[in-house]
C-alpha cells in the first residue's frame, strides 16, 4: 500500500491547476467542518428555501463555506440548498458551484452519517449535470473521507493529521454489487417500483439506508448495488434536488462505472428548468439501473 502516504495536494498536480486549486481549498474546507461539527449542534429559528427548519450546523456550514469559497476568488457563483437564491461570489471566478453543505442533516441529533456536496461547472447555473468538470462529496463518519473526481477516475482520500492522503484509486462500482438503498415509504412507491425492488430482495440484496445521501451512496460505491429515492405516489419528483445533489452523484457515479436515472434517461442529461428543482434519482451499477428503466 505504497499509496497511502500521497496527499490530496501531490494527487491533484496531474490536473488543471485552477481546478485543483479549487479542490484542495474544499478539502481544506472539509477539515474546519469534520472539526467544528461536535459544537454544532441543535436547531435553528429559520426555514430554508424547501420549508424545513435548518439545523443551526446546516446554517454555519453554508455560510463558512460559502465565505471561504469568496476569499478563494476561484468562485463565480454558488447554488446552495440552504440559499434561495443563486448567490454571487466574484465578477472574475473560473468556477460556479452547487452545494448541499450539509447533507443528512437530521442525522446530527443521532450522530449518524453527514457530508457534504459539491458539483463543480464552468458554465453558468443551473445547467445539465454532464456539464460538471469536476464532482465531489466529503463523508464525516467514524473518520472522514473525502471522494472526487476530475474526470480522470474516481479517488477516495482519507483524513489524518497530515491532511487527507489517497485511500483508493479509480473507484469501480464493485460487481454485481450487494446492497440497495431506497427512501421513501414502501407502501408510496410506485407498483412496478415495488416489483423491482422485491426482485432485488430474492437475488439476496440487503437493505441499508441510513438516510443521508453522502452515506448511502458511499456504500453503494464501496460495495456495489443501488440507492435510490424514487417518484413517489405523494411526491411525483421524489425528494432529491437535481443540482445540488443528485447531478453531483450521478457524475461521479458515470466515473465509477455506473449510472443513473429519473426512471426514463440519464439524470445528467436533464435540462434544469430551476435551481430547486426536484427529480427521481436512482444511481448505481450500470446493469441495475438499466435493468429499472426497462421495469419502469
Amino acid at each position: 500500500m505504497m499509496h497511502m502516504t500521497k496527499t490530496i495536494k501531490e494527487h491533484l498536480e496531474g490536473i488543471d491547476s485552477d481546478l485543483g486549486s479549487l479542490i484542495l481549498k474544499i478539502s481544506g474546507i472539509a477539515n474546519t467542518i469534520s472539526n467544528e461539527l461536535p459544537y454544532r449542534r441543535g436547531k435553528a429559528d429559520t426555514k430554508n428555501v424547501f420549508g424545513e427548519l435548518q439545523l443551526v450546523a446546516d446554517k454555519w456550514a453554508d455560510q463558512f463555506i460559502i465565505d471561504e469559497l469568496r476569499k478563494s476568488r476561484l468562485v463565480k457563483t454558488v447554488v446552495s440548498e440552504e440559499q434561495p437564491d443563486l448567490v454571487k461570489l466574484s465578477d472574475t471566478g473560473t468556477f460556479n458551484i452547487t452545494l448541499d453543505p450539509l447533507d443528512g442533516s437530521s442525522n446530527i441529533e443521532s450522530n449518524n452519517l453527514v457530508g457534504t456536496i459539491v458539483g463543480i461547472y464552468k458554465e453558468d447555473l443551473p445547467a445539465p449535470g454532464k456539464h460538471q468538470v469536476a464532482a465531489m462529496y466529503i463523508l464525516y463518519g467514524p473518520v472522514t473521507t473525502l471522494v472526487y473526481t476530475a474526470q480522470n477516475g474516481v479517488h477516495e482520500f482519507l483524513q489524518t493529521k497530515k491532511g487527507f492522503v489517497l485511500r483508493g484509486e479509480n473507484m469501480k462500482f464493485p460487481e454485481p454489487g450487494k446492497l440497495y438503498g431506497i427512501g421513501g415509504l414502501r407502501k408510496d412507491w410506485l407498483p412496478s417500483f415495488r416489483k423491482y425492488i422485491e426482485e432485488l430482495e430474492t437475488a439476496g440484496y440487503k437493505l441499508r439506508y441510513g438516510g443521508s445521501f453522502v452515506g448511502d451512496f458511499n456504500q453503494i460505491l464501496h460495495y456495489g448495488g443501488i440507492f435510490a429515492y424514487p417518484a413517489l405516489t405523494t411526491k411525483p419528483t421524489g425528494k432529491l434536488r437535481l443540482l445540488v445533489e443528485s447531478n453531483t452523484m450521478s457524475f461521479i457515479a458515470k466515473q465509477a462505472g455506473g449510472a443513473s436515472t429519473n426512471g426514463k434517461s440519464s439524470i445528467l442529461e436533464i435540462v434544469p428548468e430551476s435551481i430547486t428543482q426536484r427529480v427521481p434519482t436512482c444511481i448505481g451499477n450500470k446493469g441495475l439501473i438499466e435493468k429499472l428503466e426497462k421495469i419502469l
